[in-house]
């Protein structure tokens, strides 16, 4: 883990450098984490007179006085279960119970106990590939928000969306649930089928996803087709080799003929910090900001690029960074670096906005805490939380990306009237088929049009859409939407012609 020069030490407290490795992501369903760097601090034993079980007195008024009458409730209502309840009860799980409640009070999704079962969780995703569905979640209200999709997931692949929102996990509603117990019914062996219902928009709908093992892949790179002097490279999370893979990624490109970048953070969630500070410092100079964190009662640090500490391969090719909702937290480090440090300029849409930094925690029994330990700033001091980072250049992406998935278990034939049938009239349309007004009705231009999509996609010519006919229509959809990446065209615009 970066560690701060020695120097710096001394004029900041141990908090900050607690949470310096500390979690910069929302929760991950199951594959990859975006890596979390767990800067575990042991707690000491308890002494002889601490586990003691003398009576020893407190003056009143005291502070431990006052703490005692704090708990006193906490004791009593433990009494009174333990002994008084219709049934016995494992004194562990009124334990457990008073950790959760009093981690979920604060209000903050981003706090929460862990158990055993989940601290293993936790720490596999910081392992390398991981069984479930591939995408960041948050829990927001009564739902499970998706915060963004793992490239090449079965969440992506399903056509699941940042903001969409998970309803039902098999059925179980996920109002009543912690993230971490919704996180559990979302994973799964690989091979095994998962329904969500998806509310997306006004609309739900039902999808089923068969979970798989993804390897974590943070950088991939390639260079423009039709102008093989711009090279992309895409960062899909922040891991602990992603500053190696970037800079192999660049000298790469280089090597080929590359001489300007599009860098691309778009469904990007996060990760580890000091990934986003080492990443950071390859587009800052030295001496330059790149984020100031802030811990309680505490004045902000600033952190500056450094190659002796972060990594001495700098880069001053032209480039541009590639934003959207999905960019979240070491995303937003990246992007608020390069951006006010480095002029480097912004497109897309607006980011995620996720400005706090969590640390987790050894309990004594079993257990963990993940908390809030502090919040970053960008280098000229702004806190982004829940606001996010505005592109210099907005672009939206085509209307169509946000059109729902079809179910391919339901049956949708001429005569039909529904939210769904509207949904497939407004894909045939956005492929180029005429069916008209795009309304919610399956009628004779939907299965004409149908029919006109089957044959040129070599199926069988029923004008029905179900099974194959469903499928087809979202891969030409993604199909469609790969190749009019809007946001990716203004970038190489813009390298073009500055």
């Amino acid at each position: 883990m970066y560690q701060e020069p020695d120097e710096n030490r001394q004029t900041k407290k141990i908090s900050l450098s607690l949470y310096i490795g500390s979690l910069l992501t929302v929760l991950v369903i199951g594959i990859i984490g975006t890596a979390l760097a767990l800067d575990f601090v042991g707690q000491d034993s308890a002494t002889e007179e601490q586990n003691s079980t003398e009576t020893t007195t407190t003056a009143p008024g005291s502070e431990e006085s006052t703490l005692n009458d704090s708990f006193q409730p906490v004791q009593e209502l433990y009494d009174i279960l333990m002994t008084q309840y219709l049934e016995e009860i494992e004194s562990g799980v009124l334990i457990e119970g008073a950790l959760e409640g009093m981690a979920d009070s604060i209000g903050d999704p981003y706090t929460e106990f862990l158990d055993e079962v989940e601290s293993s969780s936790m720490d596999e995703d910081i392992q390398g590939s991981f069984e479930g569905i591939g995408a960041e979640v948050m829990k927001e209200g009564d739902l499970v928000r998706i915060v963004s999709p793992i490239a090449g997931s079965p969440a992506e692949e399903a056509g699941l969306l940042p903001n969409d929102y998970i309803v039902e996990v098999d059925g179980e509603s996920v109002a009543d649930l912690s993230i971490s117990e919704a996180v559990a019914l979302i994973r799964g062996p690989q091979g095994t089928e998962v329904d969500l219902l998806i509310r997306r928009g006004e609309s739900d709908f039902t999808v089923t996803l068969t979970r798989d093992s993804i390897p974590v892949e943070s950088v991939r790179f390639e260079l423009d087709e039709d102008h093989p002097s711009i090279g992309y490279v895409h960062i899909t999370n922040f891991n602990i080799p992603t500053y190696e893979e970037v800079v192999d990624a660049i000298e790469e490109l280089q090597e080929m003929g590359a001489e300007q970048f599009v860098f691309d953070v778009r469904g990007n969630p996060g990760g580890l910090l000091n990934s986003a500070i080492e990443i950071s410092n390859i587009f800052v100079e030295d001496g330059e900001p790149i984020m100031q964190s802030q811990g309680r009662g505490e004045e902000p640090f600033i952190y500056r690029a450094n190659s002796d500490d972060l990594g001495n391969f700098k880069l001053d090719s032209p480039s541009v960074l590639l934003i959207d909702g999905g960019s979240a937290s070491a995303s937003e480090i990246l992007a608020g670096a390069m951006s006010q440090s480095s002029d480097i300029p912004l497109i897309g849409t607006t980011t995620f906005g996720k400005g706090t930094i969590q640390n987790v925690l050894p309990l004594t029994s079993n257990g963990e805490i993940k908390f809030t330990a502090g919040r970053w700033l960008t280098p000229n001091g702004d806190w982004i939380n829940e606001e996010g980072i505005q592109p210099d250049i907005e672009v939206e992406m085509p209307e169509y990306q946000s059109f729902l998935i079809i179910s391919q278990e339901e049956t949708y034939q001429e005569g039909d009237v529904s939210e769904e049938v509207e949904n497939i009239n407004a894909i045939l349309d956005a492929l180029g088929y005429d069916v008209g007004e795009v309304s919610n009705a399956f009628n004779e231009q939907t299965r004409e049009a149908v029919e006109s999509f089957q044959a040129d996609r070599g199926l069988s010519t029923d004008g029905i859409v179900q099974d194959a006919t469903a499928r087809e229509l979202i891969d030409a959809l993604r199909e469609l939407i790969d190749a009019n990446d809007t946001q990716y065209e203004q970038a190489v615009e813009f390298l073009l012609n500055n």
